[in-house]
Formats: C-alpha cells, sequence, structure tokens
C-alpha cells in the first residue's frame, strides 16, 4: 500500500476505535459500524459494492452491508487495518493511492467531526498537495451537481474551477477543507465564501459530491 493511502487507512480505524461502535458519523443515518462495515464491504465484496453506483445491486449492497454490520465491531476494524486481500483491485498500490488516500481521508473527518470534542486535524504540506492534486483532476465531477458557478481557491491564491456557471461562488480554505466541502460535507468544512448571498446559499444546500 502506498504512504498516503497506507496512512489515512490506519488513521481512520484508530479514530473509529476510539469513539466506539454506535457513535454518530457526519454519514447519514450512519454510526461507526456502519461506515466501518461500508470500508470493508467497498474492499472486501466488489460484487455488492458496485450497488453504491448500480441500481440492479443495491438490494444487495443493502443486504451484505447489513450482514458486515452485524460481525464483531473489532473484527471490521481489524479488516481495515489488514487492508483489502491479495486478489482484491485495492492490494495494487497504485490503485490504493489512487482510490484511497481520499475515501480514509474523506471517512476519517467523518468521524472526527461528528464528535462533540472533536479537534482540527493539522494536514502537513505535502498532503495538502496531493489532496489538492486530486481537486484540480476530480474537482468538477464532485462540482458538477452546483447550482452556480463553483470557484475553489488555496490560502495561497491557486484556483480550480469545480463547475461552471454564473453567478460565481469562490470557495477558500486549505485543501483538505475544500475537498470535504465538494464531498457534500460542507457544513463541516472551515472555508469561506464569497459571492451573491443567495447563490451562497444554494451552494451549501446543494448535495455536491458523486451521490
Amino acid at each position: 500500500m502506498s504512504t498516503h493511502a497506507k496512512r489515512e487507512r490506519l488513521l481512520l480505524a484508530d479514530l473509529l476505535e476510539a469513539v466506539g461502535p454506535d457513535a454518530p458519523t457526519l454519514c447519514d443515518g450512519w454510526l461507526a459500524r456502519d461506515l466501518a462495515a461500508h470500508v470493508v464491504v467497498r474492499e472486501r465484496r466488489p460484487d455488492a459494492a458496485g450497488g453504491t453506483l448500480v441500481p440492479a445491486l443495491r438490494s444487495r449492497l443493502e443486504r451484505v452491508q447489513a450482514e458486515f454490520v452485524a460481525k464483531p465491531y473489532d473484527e471490521l476494524l481489524q479488516l481495515i487495518r489488514t487492508g483489502p486481500p491479495k486478489m482484491s483491485p485495492f492490494s495494487i498500490k497504485q490503485l490504493d493511492e489512487a482510490a484511497n488516500t481520499v475515501e480514509f481521508y474523506i471517512h476519517a473527518e467523518d468521524v472526527r467531526r461528528a464528535q462533540p470534542d472533536w479537534t482540527p486535524r493539522e494536514v502537513d504540506r505535502v498532503f495538502a498537495d496531493t489532496l489538492w492534486a486530486r481537486l484540480e483532476k476530480g474537482g468538477r465531477m464532485m462540482g458538477r451537481k452546483a447550482p452556480v458557478g463553483l470557484v475553489l481557491r488555496r490560502p495561497d491564491g491557486q484556483t480550480a474551477v469545480a463547475h461552471r456557471g454564473t453567478p460565481v461562488v469562490t470557495v477558500t480554505g486549505e485543501p483538505s477543507e475544500l475537498l470535504l466541502f465538494t464531498f457534500g460535507r460542507q457544513a463541516a468544512a472551515d472555508v469561506r465564501l464569497e459571492g451573491d448571498e443567495a447563490a451562497i446559499t444554494a451552494v451549501r444546500e446543494a448535495k455536491l459530491g458523486l451521490a
């Protein structure tokens, strides 16, 4: 596994362990045990995981997800820590880096920021640049449902267009916070929005992300 993906994987597992199976998360309707089961199913049950994108597989995904939710919590955490089986595409280093770095970062913050006493995580420059590169490449996919034009801006002035349109809302923040914003966690992201007031409200309420 790559450095970033492995680190984020272990951090997510540690956070899930620290809060316990019944802790809330930012994922609507999911407790920590549900999120843990989701991570395991995504990596270990490709026959069901496709249900997140393919409606015909949705009932199968829900059934398999429920089976994993019912497993002992410690077992789920161990499966997350040990990573995907050798036959899984996620065991390939390049795919692990491409698919899991952001996935695990987002879900770690889903756990962290749902707790009443959460504290911000300090993100190093190398990781921040990695996340920014993902925003530059995938920002338009994440922002495709934005109701107005959407521009992402780092504190140093670098910008990326997430959605073309007018009026334009500019969202300024660290790459880690911009990533949360574009993944539909607008209320939890530490960012500053500039633009028409009505447009800002529309962006805050929009269903951004892959859903």
